[in-house]
């Protein structure tokens, strides 16, 4: 079977605005969200310069690679980071425009910050604030839950110490003093924002697609492996006791593998040559490791599993 994909440049408007049919998910095999203060001072410097510079081209913001898993959500593979901090930026712009007075510029752009946040009735546009286009399901990681608050209720806790809260209130700060000094150009920022910054949605047919192309765009940083696929596969197939269990379990793995100059990864790889033995399997070509584990739909990883 022929292998498809998709590619389609879009704004940011354009592109958020598609979780309405096919919400966005962060899968749980996904690192945290972790982008620092540096980037997300720079990812705001780069769009207030462009806006100063009174360009009609456009800004290009990089790629994000997805495919529609099986409950018809937009799965992210690459462009997590970015997804994220566009959406809390949005969030944030949003904030900042309720607080002032509801002129026509106010209005209009809270509706279309609205449109890109949060589903609404398909034939009134009334905003259901509590349903976003996004959720983040990163196994083991407590901003999910934070991010999705940021987003319901433009706020955070107090004390907050996770990456989603300090770079939202980051965002917060840097748009009131931006909107306070330069009131002229703040309407046509967030036009920039949603309108002329683009990205370039890579849209595969299947989750080994997906990961083939990211691994092919991604040179910086750690291509997701095998192992964090299974991580996923596992956890999803736990109870609620089970899966914080096998979080420290996990956890622990990793910490004792890298200590003896090992990795998860390698463990899988040792483990896939252990059960070939048990099942008498004399072929002298060795299997890629997800190919193996993938067979009789992960079969080979909930056997015997006890993680409480």
């Amino acid at each position: 079977m022929a292998t498809t994909i998709e590619v389609n440049k879009q704004s940011v408007k354009q592109l958020l605005e598609t979780g309405k049919i096919h919400k966005f998910v962060i899968p749980e095999y996904q690192r945290p969200y972790a982008w620092s203060d540096e980037q997300i001072q720079m990812l705001f410097d780069d769009l207030v310069e462009y806006t100063a510079n009174d360009s009609e081209s456009t800004y290009f913001l990089g790629t994000v690679v997805s495919y529609e898993n099986d409950l018809g959500e937009q799965e992210i593979i690459d462009g997590q980071q970015r997804i994220t901090s566009l959406f809390l930026l949005l969030r944030s712009l949003y904030s900042k425009l309720t607080s002032m007075t509801e002129t026509k510029e106010v209005r209009n752009f809270k509706s279309q910050i609205e449109s890109a946040l949060w589903e609404q009735d398909e034939l009134t546009a009334e905003v259901d604030y509590e349903k976003t286009l996004i959720v983040s399901k990163v196994m083991g990681e407590e901003g999910n839950e934070a991010f999705t608050n940021i987003l319901i209720k433009g706020k955070v806790e107090n004390d907050a110490k996770d990456n989603y809260s300090l770079n939202y209130n980051l965002f917060v700060e840097l748009i009131e003093k931006y909107a306070t000094n330069e009131p002229e150009l703040f309407y046509w920022f967030i036009r920039n924002v949603l309108n002329k910054a683009i990205l370039l949605p890579i849209t595969a047919d299947s989750q080994d697609t997906a990961l083939t192309i990211f691994s092919t765009l991604n040179d910086r940083g750690l291509a997701l492996s095998d192992s964090d696929i299974f991580k996923a596969k596992i956890y999803n197939h736990l109870d609620a006791e089970q899966k914080a269990n096998f979080i420290e379990l996990w956890q622990q793995l990793d910490e004792d593998a890298t200590s003896a100059s090992e990795s998860i990864q390698k463990l899988f790889y040792y483990y896939m040559f252990y059960l070939r033995a048990l099942e008498n399997d004399r072929n002298t070509t060795t299997p890629g490791i997800r190919k193996y584990y993938s067979r009789n739909n992960f079969e080979q990883l909930y056997n015997s599993l006890n993680y409480s």
